[in-house]
């Protein structure tokens, strides 16, 4: 039998670091293959701690075993870099092997904007990073005739290299582009998807396994024949199937679950990643860092110190052409139905288990099934109109005349737990506002009893400690806090301990689609939204009432919650 001792003085002359946890034993069968410890020597004690360590260390037979204690050390340190930068490892993914594996990319919709300006440019940045694997092509299907010659100039002008790394960008757009192909058909109609089938099985003849990833940058109404058709005739018969859904999920509760059972009618859960674009934020994938890996936080994560919670979306332009399409969902649905939504429950969510998808969609799942419905009451919504140079929102030709969606809303939020109670979780979202940012303010309660409360001022919410988060431009978190002015008086000002991540981290944050597809191809779906998700669909019935009748009493319908 073994006797674990939980902590012991570290022993000299064993000729091993970590002699503070031992192993009390008399021979060592226990230890794995490569760890070589004297089998009823003193130098047996340190054997647990060489095993669990992972590296072969022979006992030095000297007095204190520096050498090999530092050599430890660096090999843990290199261990422990390996595992953080190794997502397989981090949130226990199943590994591709891309030895005997081809990738094939299909974008559905690949004439479109989003196709031109983020996508084709994402997987250009990965392949320049050698994130995807070596045997890769992508194809563009759409119902635009063009050549692939032609499909390839498109794509070129859209393609940008990293900041400081541009010597070798020409040679490896072309390699790039070389792998580019494009196939025209109707999405309604399966011949088009048996040709790309055809074609694809061409490229991927090099290798015996076949991963086909679909992403739908196509409009909402056809969805679901694009996804049946693109399934039954060029779905992989020899390795995974993968489709990204691009947001919006439907209009309101029925039209998210008709979407969600559409898809369920060709593919199962696992195979669908609805895509979320601003969860693949750099300072949004930190939420989950900065709160459960530093403790400072975790006390004060709650409504005892935690007086209301921002997550402030804006833009400094309005519809620009885009007013048809943006009319049909105006700001809630756009915007805060989506991104803001899903970041709240990041934010307040309790800690998950692990790092896995299912574990972290769990603990947002929660959070959405506590929050109390959103009345009129809660809401302020409003539409910009002409300032300056900047046109009004009715002066878009494209926008139906009189109008009434709203281009700007503030919700209060509220969550029903034992964390949250009472705590205002407020999403703000607008266009054509005087600056573009997008951010989450954190402030924290009154001082009780303050002692500097007459050198703060009039008014004591100026004074109220701060984090503020944001996401975006120019990405940092800083605290405010409240410090004295340097001098022989006594006067306190408000200032700043402050994270740039520009100055505090070289190189170029990478996009969020390049982060979000590469999460795809290695089968990542933390930052994913789940279809059973209910309580999801019952928050997005309100909001989608509220969004109905800004401009009067909603009905209080109830919400069908039957999963997808």
């Amino acid at each position: 039998m073994l006797n674990f001792h939980r902590r012991l003085p570290p022993a000299v002359g064993l000729g091993c670091k970590r002699a503070d946890k031992i192993v009390k034993s008399s021979s060592v069968p226990f230890l794995r293959p490569g760890i070589r410890c004297a089998p009823g020597s003193r130098q047996t004690y340190c054997c647990q701690a060489v095993e669990q360590a992972g590296v072969t260390v022979a006992p030095s037979n000297g007095s204190n075993g520096n050498g090999v204690a530092a050599e430890l050390d660096e090999r843990q340190e290199a261990a422990k870099q390996a595992a953080g930068s190794d997502p397989f490892l981090a949130y226990n993914l199943e590994k591709n092997d891309w030895t005997v594996s081809s990738l094939s990319v299909i974008v559905l919709g690949a004439s479109g904007d989003l196709a031109k300006k983020k996508i084709f440019p994402a997987l250009f940045a990965l392949y320049y990073e050698g994130l995807l694997p070596e045997h890769f092509q992508i194809f563009g299907y759409a119902r635009s005739k063009m050549a692939d010659d032609e499909f390839r100039e498109m794509i070129a002008k859209t393609l940008t290299c990293r900041v400081g790394a541009r010597d070798r960008c020409v040679d490896a757009q072309d390699k790039f582009l070389q792998r580019c192909f494009y196939q025209p058909g109707p999405y309604d109609k399966p011949d088009g998807f048996k040709y790309l089938s055809n074609r694809l099985s061409e490229q991927e003849a090099v290798k015996p396994r076949a991963n086909r990833m679909f992403f739908l940058s196509i409009p909402p109404n056809v969805f679901l024949s694009a996804t049946g058709n693109a399934v039954d005739q060029a779905r992989s018969k020899s390795g995974w199937t993968r489709v990204i859904v691009e947001k919006p999920f439907g209009r309101d509760s029925a039209s998210s679950k008709e979407l969600g059972m559409g898809l369920a009618k060709h593919l199962d859960e696992d195979q669908i990643y609805r895509i979320d674009h601003y969860l693949g934020k750099e300072l949004i994938e930190n939420l989950t860092v900065l709160r459960f890996s530093n403790r400072v936080f975790e006390p004060l994560w709650s409504r005892q110190y935690i007086r209301n919670v921002q997550i402030i979306f804006s833009e400094n332009f309005g519809t620009e052409g885009r007013g048809g399409y943006f009319d049909q969902y105006g700001i809630i649905r756009d915007v805060i139905q989506n991104h803001l939504l899903q970041i709240l429950a990041l934010f307040a969510m309790e800690q998950p288990v692990s790092l896995d998808a299912e574990d972290i969609r769990n603990e947002k799942v929660k959070v959405l099934r506590s929050m109390k419905m959103v009345t009129l009451d809660d809401v302020v919504t409003g539409q910009y109109r002409a300032r300056g140079k900047l046109p009004g929102y009715l002066d878009d030709e494209t926008v139906p005349k009189g109008s009434v969606t709203p281009t700007f809303s503030a919700i209060a939020m509220f969550i029903n737990n034992h964390r949250w109670d009472g705590v205002p979780f407020l999403l703000k979202a607008g266009k054509a506002l005087n600056k573009r940012r997008a951010e989450i303010r954190v402030q924290f309660r009154h001082v009780p009893g303050n002692l500097y409360r007459d050198k703060q001022g009039a008014d004591p919410d100026a004074a109220c400690n701060e984090l503020v988060i944001r996401i975006q431009p120019k990405e940092a978190i800083y605290l405010k806090i409240n410090n004295k002015v340097p001098g022989l008086g006594l006067r306190l000002d408000q200032t700043r301990l402050d994270l740039q991540y520009q100055e505090e981290y070289q190189g170029e944050l990478p996009d969020a689609y390049e982060r979000l597809l590469l999460d795809v191809v290695n089968g990542d779906k933390r930052l994913f939204i789940r279809c059973v998700q209910p309580w999801h669909v019952c928050v997005l019935h309100w909001l989608h009432l509220v969004a109905l009748n800004c401009h009067g009493k909603a009905a209080q319908v109830p919400c069908d919650t039957a999963p997808c």
